[in-house]
């Protein structure tokens, strides 16, 4: 979502230096993106194995560290783009004069020179950030998530695809989060599977990272020869190549089904317990949504775990805006 600024901030400082302070696992995400010069790891899993083991000398040396190397910069300007404790203490360490990031519960505040809101459009996708551009007064122009990958990795992801027999067109479903609030139901993926493959004859790809793997596979082995397993064998940036490369992609309110927007893959994209954008950069993607009474209720479901949000989801409507992609964008 954030990845939208990148175009906006170059535009507007085509001389700045641009780096980014990312989680390893999202490094190849943005490492060949032409705005960004510096990706920076940040050792998350590191920092939180010395705090539980209570080495407190060793953490702080760690962060040291690594203040020392974002402070070599000389940064003018630092943008929080969660609004997380974590988040504001990273942005504190690069040491920017200007630190700018949104308002939330999260304490830290006092780690910001400036604090904005998230604007008023919550509909539209990656409203935030472009609040956060018009706040900086620049114009963010048409608006979307911009991703680049790497023409390195598009070889070993057409490997996989060839080990498990796939050579023509695929569907990609995302069915993975972190919170059960926020899936659809394993039946309605494996009936959807079934049908999109005997409209259209194109197999089914399920998506996801190392801890969905048997999840995924359970649901693979329900729906037969027409689904194929690769969550957890891929990285993220070959899983955003098969993204890419798909004739649809079907998901959750996941990274990988924000892909399929940010490549302009026909999507449809499925929310229930959060808040969904209705207004995308990409015409190709459709978000269906039943809002109830409780919603959005985010982290906090109060269905004794009907998920009534998901469940007024069903195959039919989901299998026909599908089918009405597929014919309006062919391959």
């Amino acid at each position: 979502m954030a990845s939208a600024m990148l175009p906006v901030l170059k535009k507007a400082y085509p001389d700045a230096r641009i780096s980014w302070v990312v989680e390893p696992h999202l490094v190849g995400l943005l490492k060949n993106h032409p705005a960004v010069e510096d990706v920076v790891p940040w050792p998350k899993a590191q920092w939180r194995h010395l705090a539980r083991k209570f080495r407190w000398f060793r953490l702080g040396g760690e962060i040291i560290r690594f203040s020392k190397k974002l402070r070599q910069q000389k940064y003018d300007l630092a943008l929080d783009c969660q609004g997380l404790l974590r988040s504001r203490f990273l942005t504190l360490l690069s040491g920017a004069r200007r630190r700018l990031g949104f308002e939330s519960k999260e304490p830290g505040k006092f780690f910001m020179t400036e604090v904005v809101t998230r604007g008023g459009h919550s509909e539209r996708m990656s409203s935030e950030y472009r609040h956060l551009m018009e706040y900086l007064d620049l114009d963010p122009g048409p608006f979307g998530p911009s991703i680049q990958l790497g023409q390195e990795v598009f070889e070993t992801t057409r490997e996989a695809l060839a080990e498990e027999g796939i050579t023509g067109e695929f569907i990609v479903f995302a069915p993975f989060t972190t919170r059960p609030q926020k899936h659809w139901f394993d039946d309605r993926w494996v009936n959807l599977g079934q049908r999109l493959f005997q409209a259209t004859g194109r197999p089914v790809i399920v998506l996801g990272g190392p801890g969905d793997r048997l999840h995924a596979e359970r649901l693979c082995n329900q729906g037969g020869e027409s689904f194929h397993n690769f969550s957890g064998s891929l990285t993220l940036e070959q899983s955003g190549i098969l993204v890419r490369q798909c004739s649809l992609v079907i998901g959750v309110d996941t990274g990988l089904t924000h892909m399929g927007t940010a490549f302009s893959r026909p999507t449809v994209a499925l929310f229930g317990s959060t808040c969904p954008y209705l207004e995308t950069a990409s015409p190709l993607t459709r978000v269906l949504y039943e809002p109830h009474p409780c919603s959005p209720c985010r982290r906090n479901p109060v269905c004794d775990n009907r998920f009534d949000c998901m469940a007024a989801l069903d195959v039919d409507r989901v299998f026909a805006e599908a089918m009405d992609l597929l014919q309006e964008n062919p391959s």
